[in-house]
């Protein structure tokens, strides 16, 4: 079914031409410009909305859509119904993603100062911010302008946003340094005190004091209850574009590069660091003080120990190569059901 009007609004009605250049594709020959008004999947989708097609699988639905227009790949186009308007993109998933942005654009502030909020006086307040309902803006922060500061959210002393930053419901930030267009989902705690301390002889924990900050780069989105510690001494820094999922985990002095993506329930212990475009998939955990390179891949629960080079795939715990893993888990198989591995190590 289409986007709920009452929680995703539309923009429309939007001309077709429109939504084609801000998607990067090229109008189709004899273009009618005819006017949209949202999305939805090719099963319900109508004459006035825009669907398109997320693999082969689909194509069933691909064939019988009511919709009046689909983004599909070249390879698919020739499959588009006689009443919809083929949009043939090299990369449909992201060109829906920015002709959806269109017709559906994100939470936008309002400008507007909830009665109930606390801001200190001289915290500095960019034009048209949004500040809302039991929100509170401590001493020395500084907001960018058209930043959202949602319901019950609390922006510590002396942090500083730039412009159009999204801080949601229940979020607490201290000790944070972030850039532009920067969203903490609900629940996300940044800045908090590092996990660091000493121990006694006498098994007495002394705390450790933690005099790092947090940077976040340009578009740095944070999910729901997800943890970043500021660092010890050095800084926690998460590049530009870097995305952090719902329960992400990460310990002080944590560094990523550009554009990373650490998925739901992953931990990064102390003082790791991650190169560009990373990506570390679901509950995948990260000891301290190792190095990943630039697009290297960790797995699904994996248990990174070592070092990753950069473009290289690793899952298991302790993490390995791909293929390594998989031959060793082939062997324990053949093992546990009594039979003899090769020596190789290879599946017979």
């Amino acid at each position: 079914m289409a986007a709920d009007p009452r929680f995703h609004p539309s923009a429309g009605p939007l001309p077709l031409s429109e939504l084609v250049r801000a998607a990067g594709i090229a109008p189709p020959a004899g273009l009618e410009d005819r006017d949209f008004d949202g999305v939805a999947p090719l099963g319900s989708a109508g004459p006035r909305e825009v669907s398109f097609l997320d693999g082969r699988r689909w194509l069933g639905a691909l064939r019988e859509t009511r919709a009046g227009a689909v983004v599909v790949a070249r390879e698919f186009a020739s499959e588009v119904p006689a009443g919809a308007i083929a949009l043939v993109s090299g990369e449909p998933v992201l060109a829906f993603a920015r002709l959806t942005a269109l017709l559906h654009p994100p939470m936008r502030s309002s400008g507007l100062r909830h009665p109930t909020a606390v801001v200190a006086d001289d915290a500095e307040i960019g034009e048209g911010c949004e500040i809302g309902p039991y929100a509170v803006v401590e001493s020395g922060a500084r907001l960018g302008p058209r930043c959202i500061v949602a319901a019950h959210a609390h922006v510590g002393r002396s942090c500083v946003f730039g412009a159009e930053c999204r801080i949601l419901s229940h979020v607490t930030v201290s000790h944070t340094i972030a850039g532009d267009r920067v969203t903490l989902n609900p629940g996300a705690r940044i800045g908090s005190e590092g996990f660091g301390f000493a121990t006694t002889a006498r098994g007495e924990h002394v705390t450790v004091p933690q005099l790092g900050i947090v940077r976040l780069g340009d578009g740095v989105e944070i999910g729901a209850n997800a943890c970043v510690d500021r660092g010890s001494v050095n800084d926690t820094v998460l590049g530009p574009g870097t995305r952090l999922d719902n329960l992400v985990m990460l310990g002080h002095n944590v560094q990523t590069g550009r554009g990373c993506v650490i998925v739901a329930q992953a931990g990064i212990a102390g003082s790791t660091t991650l190169g560009d475009y990373v990506v570390v998939a679901a509950q995948a955990g990260l000891t301290g003080h190792v190095a990943i390179g630039d697009r290297a891949r960790i797995g699904a629960q994996a248990g990174v120990m070592n070092d990753v080079p950069a473009g290289t795939d690793v899952v298991g715990s302790p993490a390995w190569p791909v293929r390594e893993t998989l031959r060793a888990f082939a062997v324990l198989r053949k093992l546990a059901q009594g039979k003899p591995a090769s020596r190789t190590g290879e599946a017979g």
